[in-house]
């Protein structure tokens, strides 16, 4: 049995943002029980050169349907980078996740040979759709939920594995 570039994506992408909402719902709730001001949480990083958690989340989400909308040949959705609180973050993962089910198996399935270029740091780079998929998105949107998460986890909110894997 194979597995289709749809089902690698948009239920994977959509499954992970939805995990994020939870462990990021945790982290809002700590806050406010432990009367720590959220903005703490929320530009708190685990290393004096790594982004943000509220950095964390956009790059996720801009990962999860910039590369479905890639893969699928329609506009990327523009989000404003604005998020200053933990229901802006709710509310941008939620947009994602509606753009992600907008987007049919038929618009998917197929692009494995699909050609695609991104730029990053200004220097272009040159994918087959399933490479791109696999070894660029995929990649990326979990070491930003990751990083998102340890931030929350490093600061003593309650989360652990079974937060970061969701429930099914």
């Amino acid at each position: 049995m194979t597995i289709s570039m749809y089902q690698a994506s948009v239920p994977v992408l959509t499954h992970s943002l939805k995990a994020l909402a939870g462990v990021l719902a945790k982290g809002a709730a700590s806050a406010e029980a432990r009367k720590i001001d959220p903005t703490v949480f929320l530009t708190d990083r685990l290393a004096p050169d790594m982004f943000a958690l509220t950095r964390q989340v956009q790059i996720a989400t801009d990962m999860s349907k910039g590369g479905v909308a890639r893969l699928a040949g329609v506009e990327i959705p523009k989000f404003d980078d604005n998020e200053a609180s933990f229901a802006d973050l709710q509310a941008r993962i939620e947009k994602t996740i509606a753009f992600l089910g907008s987007v049919t198996a038929a618009q998917v399935d197929g692009t494995e040979d699909k050609d695609i270029t991104i730029s990053v740091a200004k220097q272009d780079m040159h994918f087959k759709g399933q490479a791109y998929l696999l070894h660029w998105v995929l990649p990326n949107v979990f070491f930003h939920i990751t990083t998102a998460y340890n931030i929350l986890r490093h600061n003593g909110v309650d989360v652990g594995k079974r937060d970061f894997l969701g429930s099914f």
